[in-house]
């Protein structure tokens, strides 16, 4: 045991750890999780009008309030749509000035200037002009890659031409915002100049703009991250990196974001079309049944720690329980700790990947309400499970049989864990008897 304990520590520390913090400080992983967080209070509140516009209740229900309900939403269909347009409907807006402002900030550029270039850059090429209208296809989430790219290239053209001094300078008696508008003037120029005529280029050749010629490349690795492996192997990064001592989540959400929410744009969709809902890996069934009180599922182990024998656990169990409610679980985490604790590995590991399966094939069969809704990440899982799916009562019954199976498995790991300290105490009560005797 202490041989393969050392032999993970060493792939850990010479492998996984490295890659993970090259991985973290990337100046653009960081901006794009910056952005998604940036967009994430009107994509919530977008999504929560969801609610409204499609209640849970059956069409042909004869209950009073559900039929009013039903009735008054049918009524005023485009009236509640409006918020949902606005936020969901163009979250391009949010994400590419989100990207582009904290790009810039990395390169030490105006973050204000360098998100709104990000903003036009992306306009520029997926909102194309007709007859005195502009087209709304790419600005949700159809066009989530686009707005990624276009905000990463102006805001490199941005930084280079600056670095390079090839920017107009103004006299410093020329007040701050006057000079930073004229600073800006020939990266405005550059990027016009070159995404432009690659748009028309492309459209020419292919009869695609660029977000539909980039959605077409991708539409392979879009179709493959709702796959199941997608979903085991993104659980097994995140949980290898938070192992380590790594914060995962931070860096599998910054690589998953753009697919969830492109996913999410295309279940928002088919909700209001009224069709088949087509996507199942969504933020929200990543939260609700893989991240039951935080990484590692560690709520139903939280429970079991207030049982424990071991007064340090249960200590642990009892500064854990509440914050674990709300998806927070460093008090457990470093506290017990699981955290390079090599007692609790496989099912740290293991018990995100088995929720994955038992919820995944739940849904595909027919039996689990899929995403719809974004919901905050503090949200405890059965609430916050239900109001994703628009809440439907299926996402709850998988949250308690989650949480079911996870304390099932981590409770001999625990109880082999308890004894190891116990021991460890013994022991160390036993090395310190003949020195209390010879002190006497």
């Amino acid at each position: 045991m202490s041989s393969l304990y050392q032999s993970m520590v060493a792939i850990i520390e010479q492998s996984i750890t490295p890659l993970a913090g090259r991985l973290g400080q990337q100046k653009y992983v960081i901006a794009i999780r910056d952005g998604f967080t940036a967009a994430l209070p009107f994509m919530i509140i977008g999504s929560f009008m969801l609610v409204f516009i499609f209640p849970p209740f059956s069409p042909d229900t004869t209950n009073g309030f559900a039929r009013g309900w039903l009735d008054f939403s049918a009524q005023y269909r485009d009236q509640l749509m409006l918020p949902f347009n606005l936020s969901m409907g163009v979250m391009t807006f949010f994400i590419s000035v989100g990207i582009g402002a904290s790009l810039g900030r990395q390169f030490n550029l105006d973050p204000v200037m360098s998100g709104l270039l990000a903003f036009m850059a992306f306009l520029l090429v997926a909102a194309p002009y007709a007859d005195g209208k502009i087209s709304t296809q790419y600005l949700s989430g159809q066009g989530i890659f686009t707005a990624l790219i276009t905000a990463i290239y102006s805001t490199r053209v941005y930084a280079w031409l600056k670095q390079n001094n090839v920017t107009i300078r103004l006299p410093k008696e020329v007040p701050t915002g006057v000079a930073r508008s004229f600073e800006i003037l020939i990266p405005v120029l550059v990027v016009i100049g070159t995404l432009h005529p690659l748009n028309l280029f492309i459209e020419a050749q292919t009869g695609m703009i660029l977000p539909q010629a980039i959605m077409h490349v991708l539409a392979p690795l879009v179709s493959a991250s709702d796959s199941l492996p997608a979903i085991l192997l993104s659980v097994l990064m995140c949980q290898i990196f938070w192992f380590a001592g790594i914060h995962g989540s931070l860096i599998v959400t910054g690589i998953m974001n753009p697919f969830w929410m492109a996913n999410l744009s295309a279940n928002q969709a088919a909700l209001a079309a009224g069709t088949v809902l087509p996507h199942v890996y969504l933020q929200g069934f990543w939260d609700h049944y893989l991240l039951i009180g935080g990484v590692g599922c560690t709520l139903p182990l939280a429970f079991l720690l207030l049982r424990s024998r071991v007064a340090h656990l249960r200590t642990i169990g009892k500064m854990g329980i509440v914050p674990s409610f709300f998806n927070i679980n460093e008090p457990i985490l470093f506290g017990a700790p699981i955290i390079m604790n090599p007692m609790m590995f496989i099912p740290f590991v293991c018990i995100p990947m088995v929720n994955a399966v038992i919820a995944y094939t739940a849904t595909r069969l027919g039996w689990l309400a899929q995403v719809v809704s974004l919901t905050p990440w503090t949200t405890p899982a059965p609430i916050g499970a239900s109001w994703a799916a628009n809440w439907a009562l299926s996402p709850v019954i998988m949250c308690i049989i989650c949480m079911l199976i996870s304390a099932a498995m981590y409770l001999p790991f625990l109880r082999a864990y308890e004894r190891s300290l116990m021991k460890s105490e013994e022991q160390k009560l036993k090395a310190t008897s003949p020195l209390a005797e010879t002190v006497s």
